[in-house]
């Protein structure tokens, strides 16, 4: 991961307002097994946009392998790669067993609406498996001049209504609560039922009551625990979370039930 986040690493602690200690997968696989957590690990290529080497997908499935009590995974490929990247994600899916793809519009310089990308989410829907797409602001570059070249625009929610609409039959997820355009994901999830809603990266106690209200109901189907480890604990985001009051039903569907049935897992 410290390579992969390159100058970009210490700015993200900044934002976060910790400093992330290295960790082995072995110290992880014990946390996150103390803790009763089954872990999505995100692959990361942004080669093209940040000139970053990739956390390549062989790794992540080389973590899920080793520790499958605690780990699953998500690929992630480099959009700009053409072909290469539909056949990388093909692999990923089917030679390595990775249950989803992970994007990020911004990192990866890429409008998620421009059909040149278009191929991806067909691959996603043919292979049966969730695509994942940052949304809102990120730590990555915050407080950099420039923000180290990444654009926060192509990570509005709003420009993932276009691919819900375009591919009926692909499940898509929106990660984060997309702050400072909570607003239009909120909507988006709302009007199509083929987005899901991840809640990771953002303190629950910061939630806007327009988002405590969806997640709490019309969307508590489609809404996902997420920490954005390391960043955030388990422990930390599960106190903000019960601050707003969820009955056991919904807590157990956003910490477990929703991600089960969406990925195929076991619910125990």
């Amino acid at each position: 991961m410290v390579a992969s986040l390159g100058p970009l690493r210490e700015a993200t602690e900044r934002h976060f307002r910790t400093e992330v200690p290295l960790r082995t997968v072995d110290e992880m696989a014990d946390e996150f097994r103390a803790d009763d957590v089954l872990a999505v690990l995100l692959a990361w290529d942004a080669e093209t946009a940040m000139g970053l080497p990739p956390l390549t997908n062989d790794f992540v499935a080389s973590c899920v392998e080793r520790y499958p009590d605690v780990f699953t995974g998500f690929a992630s490929v480099d959009p700009w790669k053409g072909r290469a990247a539909v056949a990388e994600l093909r692999r990923a899916v089917t030679e390595l067993g990775l249950r989803g793809l992970k994007l990020h519009p911004s990192c990866q310089g890429f409008a998620p609406n421009d059909r040149r990308f278009y191929d991806l989410y067909a691959t996603a829907v043919e292979l049966d498996v969730p695509v994942l797409f940052h949304t809102g602001t990120t730590g990555l570059g915050a407080g950099v001049r420039g923000g180290g070249g990444i654009k926060l625009g192509l990570s509005r929610p709003i420009l993932l209504d276009d691919v819900a609409a375009d591919f009926p039959e692909l499940t898509i997820i929106g990660a984060h609560p997309s702050w400072p355009w909570q607003d239009e994901m909120l909507a988006v999830a709302q009007h199509k039922a083929n987005v899901w809603l991840d809640l990771s990266g953002w303190s629950p106690r910061r939630w806007s009551p327009e988002l405590v209200k969806a997640v709490l109901g019309p969307l508590r189907d489609r809404a996902l625990y997420g920490s954005d480890y390391p960043f955030i604990t388990f422990a930390k985001w599960l106190d903000a979370f019960r601050s707003h009051g969820p009955d056991a039903a919904v807590e157990d569907q956003i910490l477990r039930g929703n991600a089960s049935r969406l990925l195929g897992l076991d619910a125990g």
